[in-house]
């Protein structure tokens, strides 16, 4: 199958549109060449039968000789063949000429339109008396056919430029289209030879207004795209090495299980394990997060939704977790917070700011979920150990307080918002999420 092109689609359009108008100009052309020429024919009828009128002292012969040809009589194309009738005031005729048959008797003057022989066939008539005593009338006619091949001829000649002229205009505009789009093909070549994964971007000598837009526009994504994937890379290599440290402890703690240990040493390895297991698990939930949030980034489409009760179901699914550690959970400030975007994107970002803060606070003390529609954030506020980092678990803190705040910075970037640590008292932290303005 032929594959469409821009040029054939112009094209097309364009001789459509000028066929069209053309069919327009023909008609209303062939309309106006029989309208002039009835128009004439009446002219010559009236002007034949004045200067019959005029004429005094010239006796009518009759009809004309038989033997004649017709054709003698006529020396132009356009000559036509009219027939003429006098009559005296008591309705004889005097003289008669031409090939109309006889019509019958009538003191009317002015156009008529009459059916005369057998079979029947219209005639075009002027009549008129010659002075208001009506001493001769006189009648001149012409056949309805030959005054409609004298029009038909006339609006053929006006037509006929146009059938030669739509082949010549078509060549002409097929040229014209197809060389004012070799811009937009050499575009679309610089286009397919772009290798986006080298960073290479658009060259910046086209000439159009219109194409010097498209380029930055590309451009602008292509430097989008490697900044992305550079990100992408240094954010997963990061991972990557947590995630090998934790592994590399468990092979570790796993050989010296299988040796002599003390049941203290034994208990020791076991409970390394299990923290390096939980750490190698928080690792590959924020690779899965980071994933998924790329993939809805280049797949899915954006959607309003309200952030308060996407909230309320975040602290709803950690209200366990929150009573094996002493602590409160709130939901306070504005009661709706619409945005647009991803929300489930949202949700794992807000889950990993809720079980950093119920991993890092102490007992007894409230994690609290902030709203403000008018300020277009929410925030999530809690209190931290001091010297965290020498614990037994500095390494997932260090992990949740590091990478893991990467990855939400990840889904914040797709949501066009910015995410930052709020100052607050000694011993409280507070990690706010700012949106852009509603309807953005």
């Amino acid at each position: 199958m032929t594959q469409r092109t821009l040029l054939r689609h112009l094209l097309a359009w364009v001789l459509g549109a000028l066929a069209v108008v053309w069919l327009g100009f023909v008609a209303i052309g062939l309309r106006t060449g029989v309208h002039e020429a009835d128009e004439l024919t009446d002219g010559h009828l009236a002007s034949t039968a004045s200067l019959l009128l005029s004429q005094r002292g010239i006796e009518f012969v009759g009809a004309r000789d038989a033997s004649a040809p017709a054709e003698d009589l006529k020396r132009h194309d356009y000559q036509q063949s009219m027939s003429v009738v006098v009559w005296d005031q008591e309705g004889r005729v005097v003289s008669r000429v031409g090939d109309a048959p006889e019509p019958a008797f009538d003191p009317s003057e002015g156009f008529a339109t009459l059916d005369l022989g057998q079979p029947p066939e219209a005639w075009r008539t002027f009549a008129r008396w010659d002075s208001p005593e009506h001493r001769r009338r006189v009648m001149v006619m012409l056949a309805i056919d030959e005054r409609d091949d004298l029009a038909w001829d006339i609006a053929g000649q006006v037509a006929e430029p146009g059938f030669w002229l739509l082949p010549v205009v078509a060549i002409a505009l097929g040229f014209a289209i197809r060389r004012g789009l070799r811009p937009l093909g050499r575009l679309s070549n610089d286009v397919a030879r772009l290798d986006i994964q080298s960073g290479e971007t658009l060259r910046a000598d086209h000439p159009h207004e219109e194409f010097r837009a498209v380029v930055d526009s590309i451009n602008a994504l292509t430097l989008r795209y490697q900044a992305a994937m550079a990100r992408e890379r240094h954010l997963a290599g990061e991972l990557a090495h947590e995630l090998r440290t934790p592994l590399a402890s468990i092979a570790l703690q796993a050989q010296a299980l299988g040796g002599p240990l003390t049941d203290e040493e034994r208990r020791h390895a076991q409970a390394r394990v299990a923290q390096d297991a939980l750490r190698a698990g928080q690792v590959l939930q924020h690779l899965l997060t980071l994933a998924r949030a790329s993939h809805a980034e280049l797949a899915e489409k954006a959607v309003a939704f309200d952030v308060a009760p996407m909230a309320a179901r975040v602290l709803a699914d950690h209200v366990q977790p929150a009573l094996d550690g002493r602590h409160e959970l709130a939901l306070t400030g504005s009661t709706s917070l619409p945005v647009t975007g991803h929300e489930v994107l949202l949700e794992l970002a807000l889950r990993n700011l809720v079980e950093n803060a119920l991993g890092h606070a102490p007992p007894d003390t409230v994690v609290e979920v902030q709203l403000d529609d008018a300020g277009r954030w929410l925030q999530v506020t809690n209190q931290t150990r001091e010297n965290s980092a020498t614990q037994d678990d500095a390494g997932v803190s260090r992990l949740g307080l590091g990478l893991g705040h990467r990855v939400v910075e990840k889904v914040v970037a797709i949501h066009g918002a910015s995410f930052a640590e709020v100052p607050r008292a000694r011993g409280e932290r507070c990690y706010r999420i700012t949106f852009g303005p509603a309807g953005v």
